[in-house]
């Protein structure tokens, strides 16, 4: 095991955040079908916990099932286990700080950051407690689950995720230390020709060196009417990879997938009406056959599906925590709309057309027509994942976002989220009263700008099928960037994904974040929140909201480079390396616009200086100089050019690494871990079930949900 001081960084939180998700009221409101509703989704998405937790690691299920069976073996006094396991008060409190971090981020890698975290407590102190649980002692040995598995290993690049061959640990790609990222990416390919979609799927290399595309659904094999590349099963790959071959293996998370969709089905009764009826009918449909064609297929209804009083969505959605940045994590969310907050969210896509216009960029990387989403403010009920955003923009696939539309969300009960006497790293003293008064109010002008106009806006240029065109291929667009026509384009087959890879999920969040950035400098949208009359003024209460955005994107930037391993030279969050890079852009727009202030050599009293009078000019000026070229390489899918220019923007020198990197350790504050309410359906009726905000309260949270 590596030594101690090496290990400091990877430590389990002590003491974690932990903060209750408040949402009674809104869900008290709701009628007694819609209650059903939202009970049979909210089961059908924690039922996926397992699944959650087998894309994470080989021992994150096991670990689970580990902490479950102790709650149940004390029924929940810990006191008592401790005392019949013999271990210290701090021991104790050690392994249930781990199992509370462990337990809201769906696995013992960090959800936001990807890189493992490890008890504080002995291994002894572990082995101790199983061995007072004679249950929890069996868990291991069933699974063949050392205790060993909860510490760091001998090899430093699987405490990171990211390519097997690259050193590091991905159980999307399960059974296969082998695997090459080359062979990840040609199977990507070969799948995009076959129109074979890969969200669900997991990708295995055989001892032969052939490979099984593992595909989640409850049936054990191919559905009677062909899966969603036709009748075949198996392929023969060409190309670099001449000869071997590709199985489609149905029943990955088969007992897991059943349960899911039945609960589905469930829900599906309790509809409120019959585009939602028929969109649960499509969700059973993908996770009973493993189709993600009938998956897509609920997503237009859900688009489709306006203003319901019960919001959710569910299924294999976000693709951050895949190295290839093509397999999907499963996620689910129940939440009720929020309708004061949502009128202020409605009033910004009123206005959405007047703003894209604003952006720097012509019509012709822009979508033809802008469809008006629904955008809601949700108080959330349910969020099953590694980790809860404060939004979403959803969903994902180009052609369902240019052909019907997409919704945002914004979660208001996570944006409301605080923990006590938080400490605010970086923020110079004569700024912290303007910046605790407005954080959260630029905060939420940041999500709903960076959801709606961010994600929501641009349009791939693409060859739709062979010989059809999206664009004038004769007289191609001139790129702004280059100021010549452009010469890239997205292929048949191709998507923003498969073509950007691994980086394509930062790159994306960087571009809607450099849009919230230029766009909250309208003092017409501040207005639209709440802040001022429309009048540019930045000494007013919008000044204040506009000055505390941008101090907080530094300060995000800042507190990024904990997200990066000096070791590997790899970034372990998306958001925080897109973060990262506009602070960059930030201090290279010279002028004195942004500068990190420090007077002593361990930079223990690094502050930001940022030069409000100069946001709406210099400012502004480098974000949208910056928005500009990732807006347009994307649009034109010139890979080359974007891959230059972000590992530009996003490279960590030895200053960052050697100096900033330790005293942003130093500082760093723990990640808020949210502890759910349950729901529990008796003779028809249906119950909220609240636990406190504490170590034990997450802990009974999870046994009860019986997943």
């Amino acid at each position: 095991m590596p030594e101690i001081d090496s290990l400091s960084q990877y430590f389990a939180d002590d003491p974690p955040t932990i903060v209750p998700l408040l949402v009674k009221p809104h869900f008290e409101a709701l009628t007694n079908e819609q209650k059903l509703y939202a009970h049979h989704v909210s089961k059908a998405a924690f039922l996926g916990t397992l699944i959650v937790l087998r894309q994470v690691s080989p021992e994150s299920e096991a670990i689970f099932d580990f902490i479950v069976a102790l709650h149940e073996a004390c029924d929940g006094n810990w006191v008592d286990l401790q005392k019949t396991a013999s271990i210290t008060d701090e021991d104790l409190q050690h392994f249930l700080n781990y199992a509370t971090q462990f337990l809201g981020n769906a696995g013992n890698y960090k959800g936001f950051g990807d890189s493992k975290f490890i008890p504080r407590c002995s291994p002894e102190a572990i082995e101790a407690l199983a061995s007072a649980a004679p249950k929890a002692n069996k868990v291991l040995e069933v699974s063949k689950t050392r205790v060993a598995a909860f510490y760091a290993t001998d090899e430093p690049g699987k405490m990171h995720l990211g390519f097997p061959d690259k050193g590091h640990l991905s159980t999307y790609y399960p059974d296969s230390p082998d695997i090459t990222q080359d062979e990840i990416e040609q199977i990507s390919d070969f799948m995009a020709e076959k129109k074979l979609l890969p969200e669900n799927t997991r990708l295995k290399k055989t001892k032969d060196g052939n490979f099984e595309l593992l595909i989640a659904s409850g049936l054990g094999k191919p559905p009677p009417e062909g899966g969603d590349a036709g009748p075949e099963s198996v392929f023969v790959l060409s190309g670099k990879m001449d000869g071997k071959k590709l199985e489609l293996v149905y029943g990955d998370h088969i007992e897991e997938m059943a349960k899911i969709a039945l609960q589905i089905k469930k829900a599906g009764l309790n509809a409120a009406n019959d585009r939602q009826k028929r969109m649960m009918d499509e969700y059973a449909k993908s996770f009973g056959s493993g189709s993600l064609n009938a998956f897509k297929e609920s997503q237009k209804l859900w688009v489709k599906d306006i203003g319901p009083m019960v919001e959710t969505n569910i299924g294999f959605i976000e693709t951050y925590r895949d190295p290839a940045n093509v397999r999907a994590e499963w996620e689910g969310l129940v939440a009720m709309v929020n309708k004061e907050r949502t009128q202020a969210f409605q009033k910004l896509v009123d206005a959405a057309p007047s703003m894209i216009p604003k952006l720097p960029w012509s019509r012709d990387f822009e979508k033809d027509a802008f469809q008006a989403p629904d955008f809601t403010s949700l108080e959330v009920l349910t969020f099953n994942g590694s980790g809860i955003p404060a939004g979403i923009n959803i969903p994902n696939y180009n052609d369902i976002r240019q052909e019907i539309g997409f919704k945002n969300v914004s979660l208001g009960n996570i944006l409301s989220a605080k923990a006590p006497n938080e400490p605010i790293p970086f923020i110079h003293p004569r700024d912290l009263d303007v910046y605790q008064v407005n954080r959260d109010q630029a905060f939420e002008v940041q999500v709903g700008i960076h959801e709606l106009l961010g994600h929501g806006t641009g349009k791939l240029l693409q060859e739709t099928e062979p010989g059809k065109f999206n664009f004038d291929e004769i007289d191609p667009p001139i790129s702004p960037v280059t100021k010549k026509p452009v010469t890239t384009y997205y292929k048949p087959g191709q998507t923003w994904s498969s073509v950007f890879g691994g980086f394509s999920a930062s790159y994306e969040e960087c571009r809607a974040e450099c849009v919230a950035m230029a766009l909250s400098c309208d003092f017409d949208i501040l207005q639209i929140f709440g802040f001022g009359d429309g009048s540019v003024d930045m000494t007013s209460k919008a000044g204040d909201v506009l000055y505390t955005s941008y101090l907080s994107m530094a300060r995000a930037g800042i507190a990024a480079v904990e997200f990066w391993d000096p070791k590997s030279r790899k970034w372990g969050q998306a958001h925080m390396q897109a973060r990262f890079s506009i602070l960059k852009t930030f201090l290279d727009a010279g002028q004195g616009f942004t500068v990190l202030d420090y007077t002593k050599d361990d930079l223990s009293d690094l502050t930001i200086q940022l030069d409000r009078e100069k946001i709406l000019t210099v400012g502004r000026q480098a974000v949208e100089a910056y928005l500009q070229k990732l807006h347009v390489f994307k649009c034109t899918a010139d890979y080359e050019a974007g891959k230059k220019l972000y590992e530009e923007m996003t490279d960590v020198d030895a200053w960052w690494a050697e100096k900033v990197r330790p005293e942003v350790l130093r500082r760093k504050t723990p990640r808020k871990v949210f502890v759910q309410a349950n729901t529990v359906e008796r003779n028809g009726k249906v119950e909220l079930v609240e636990y406190e905000a504490t170590c034990e309260g997450m802990i009974k949270s999870w046994a009860e949900r019986e997943v």
